[in-house]
C-alpha cells in the first residue's frame, strides 16, 4: 500500500517569505485550504484569491478549498469566541468529520503531497492536525508532517 504524504501548515506569525519557502522546500503539490472562511482581511497574503495566485507564481503549487474539512460556525464560535474547552472542540469536530464521512468523500490523491492550511500558528490546537490524524486512523497509510 502506497503511503500518502500529508503536510500541514498555519500562516499566523509567518512572513510571506517564510510561508512560501516552507511550502516550496517541502515539495508541496497543492495547498488544501481547510478554513471555514478564507477571505478575511486578517488573512493578509493568505486570502483565497491572493493565495491561489502566489502559490502558482512563487512555487507552482495548486490550491483547493475544502470547506467540508472545516469546523462549522457553531463549533468554531463556541471555541474561539466563548473560549471553549479544547477537548470539547476536539470531540465535536471529530464527530462532524465522521458525520460528513470525509474518509469516503475526499479523494486520497488530492491529499497525497498536499498541505492542509489553516491560520493557527501551531498544529497542537488546530483542526488541521485533527483532520490529518482522523484520516490516518481511517486509511492507515498516511505520513503526517507539520511544517513550522
Amino acid at each position: 500500500m502506497r503511503v500518502i504524504k500529508l503536510y500541514t501548515v498555519g500562516f499566523t506569525k509567518k512572513s510571506a517569505e517564510k510561508f512560501f519557502n516552507l511550502l516550496c522546500q517541502a515539495g508541496i503539490k497543492r495547498v488544501i485550504d481547510v478554513r471555514l472562511s478564507n477571505v478575511s482581511q486578517l488573512a493578509g497574503f493568505a486570502k483565497k484569491d491572493d493565495l491561489r495566485y502566489f502559490l502558482r507564481q512563487i512555487c507552482n503549487i495548486d490550491y483547493i478549498h475544502l470547506p467540508e474539512l472545516a469546523p462549522n460556525k457553531e463549533i468554531l464560535d463556541e471555541f474561539k469566541k466563548n473560549k471553549g474547552d479544547w477537548s470539547v472542540y476536539t470531540t465535536k469536530f471529530l464527530s462532524l468529520l465522521k458525520q460528513r464521512r470525509v474518509e469516503e468523500t475526499i479523494e486520497k490523491e488530492i491529499l497525497d503531497g498536499g498541505c492542509l492550511l489553516c491560520s493557527e500558528e501551531s498544529p497542537q490546537h488546530c483542526h488541521r492536525r485533527l483532520i490529518a490524524e482522523y484520516l490516518r486512523e481511517k486509511w492507515d497509510n498516511i505520513e503526517i508532517k507539520h511544517l513550522k
